[in-house]
């Protein structure tokens, strides 16, 4: 055997199976593991020294919005400072393909418009333009379900014609053929409220030859969230493909405990089909403003406005009492803009958690000026404040949560896990001393604890900066030759 290009010594491995951590050297050659074990009679051209760390399988962000940040900050430290090496850009119904004129004024594409290189035709523009000037981390990309319908519908704010609907089947059907992995939805938001519940499974039904995946924004995370939770379920079984509940929560001062209701009927859920959740572990969400929400949370941070820039990271109720408004009329004045809510309860954040299946995912807006502190802090906080300080669950049930449970359910082969042939993405932390920074009040702090962060076998994050190299690579549908959905 060659000698490897790294050995990685005196760690303790936590493999993202689940299964407990042992001590033993790592080695990478090229961009694979080459073997783990006791490697004491081998020499590396780099020898790490892990004494008193842990080595573990990159992490696997399942829900982000980075689809413009991988271009526009190649680099990025948000995610490659928490030991992220994958990240799954396209949620919540909005993706950078297939960009269509039709949505070029409406929210959020009239915020893309900036670049023309950055308005891709096609899925696999999007995947072609992520190889020709790579990011620091690999990405897989879902298409938007209002991205669809921007492109085939001269107004979003109705129900989809049976011919429109064609046109958005043909759109993602080529998608797929061209690697996007799945589809998302947000039927939350304005551009897909009018869609009825069987034009998303119609859609989403042409993926299910390819075994596409889908991920769901639901209709109603407040009130009406069973009900959203139902029909949720409901496209996957129509449409006979995975389904993932995105950021699963039960928002709204009204709504506390309401997870002792949503979680055992999304148990019932898995007796009948594939469906799982992701979550992130905070207590505050954050979107775009919206009026109709300022009145179910219990504070509200402005993280951008283009009425009135200078108001980021303010509390919209100091800024109502000097505009000398009541709170729903200063979000008006305020909107187009974005918005941190306290809106859920610390004990559902936890109960999710807790929760065996629940992947992990940011969700953080890494274009906002004053951003919710999950875009830096997410992983970190699970591994730390969760895990380490509070117990809710073993530091490897914590690992696995972010790697080889997301792998498997994306279907990114030879990724997730650290074993000898699987790639290259490693992070190696200090479990004693891993702890999100950021806050609310200074949300773009790195994280402490991350030692070194390896992407397909090249350094991107060592000692607190990133190394500047951009080793990742789009993760394609069905492209073994990439690790892609099998």
């Amino acid at each position: 055997m060659a000698s490897p290009d790294i050995i990685i010594r005196n760690g303790t491995v936590i493999d993202g199976t689940g299964a407990a951590g042992v001590r033993a050297d790592v080695a990478v050659t090229g961009d694979r593991i080459s073997a783990v074990g006791d490697l004491g009679a081998m020499g590396g051209a780099e020898e790490i020294d892990a004494q008193g760390q842990v080595v573990a399988p990159g992490f696997i962000d399942v829900h982000t919005h980075d689809d413009r940040y991988l271009f526009t900050h190649p680099e990025m430290a948000p995610k490659a400072s928490q030991g992220v090496t994958t990240v799954v850009v396209g949620n919540c119904g909005f993706s950078l393909a297939p960009w269509r004129n039709a949505g070029e004024t409406q929210f959020p594409m009239s915020l893309w418009r900036d670049r023309e290189d950055l308005m891709f035709e096609t899925a696999g523009a999007y995947l072609e333009g992520l190889e020709r000037t790579p990011a620091a981390l690999n990405a897989a990309m879902l298409v938007g379900h209002s991205s669809l319908r921007y492109g085939a519908m001269d107004d979003v704010h109705r129900p989809a014609t049976d011919s429109e609907i064609g046109a958005m089947q043909d759109s993602l059907r080529g998608c797929i053929d061209e690697g996007a992995i799945g589809m998302s939805s947000g039927l939350f938001y304005p551009p897909a409220q009018a869609a009825k519940t069987e034009e998303v499974a119609a859609v989403a039904e042409v993926m299910a030859a390819k075994d596409g995946i889908y991920t769901a924004h639901i209709r109603d995370e407040a009130e009406h969230v069973m009900d959203a939770l139902e029909e949720v379920a409901q496209i996957g079984r129509d449409a006979g493909v995975q389904v993932v509940i995105s950021h699963h929560k039960a928002s709204g001062l009204s709504n506390f405990g309401k997870t002792k209701q949503t979680l055992p009927l999304i148990e019932k859920f898995q007796e009948q089909q594939r469906l799982t959740l992701d979550m992130y572990p905070y207590h505050a969400s954050s979107t775009m403003i919206l009026p109709h929400l300022v009145h179910r949370s219990r504070k509200i941070i402005i993280t951008w406005s283009q009425p009135r820039p200078d108001v980021r990271g303010r509390d919209l109720a100091e800024l109502a009492a000097e505009m000398e408004l009541d709170l729903e009329a200063a979000a008006k004045a305020l909107a187009p803009g974005g918005a941190i809510y306290f809106q859920m309860d610390e004990e559902d954040v936890q109960r999710v958690l807790s929760y065996p299946g629940a992947m992990i995912g940011s969700d953080g807006i890494p274009d906002d000026q004053h951003p919710h502190p999950r875009l830096w802090g997410t992983f970190p906080r699970v591994l730390g404040h969760y895990a380490r300080d509070l117990g809710l669950m073993p530091l490897e049930a914590a690992v696995h949560r972010m790697s080889g449970l997301p792998a498997a359910q994306f279907g990114f082969k030879d990724r997730g896990e650290l074993r000898d042939g699987a790639f290259a993405d490693l992070v190696i932390f200090n479990p004693k001393t891993i702890s999100d920074s950021a806050t609310f009040d200074a949300p773009t702090e790195p994280a402490i604890g991350i030692d070194r962060v390896f992407v397909n076998g090249q350094t991107v994050w060592n000692q607190g900066r990133a190394s500047g190299e951009r080793p990742g690579r789009p993760i394609r549908l069905g492209d073994t030759s990439r690790g892609g959905y099998m």
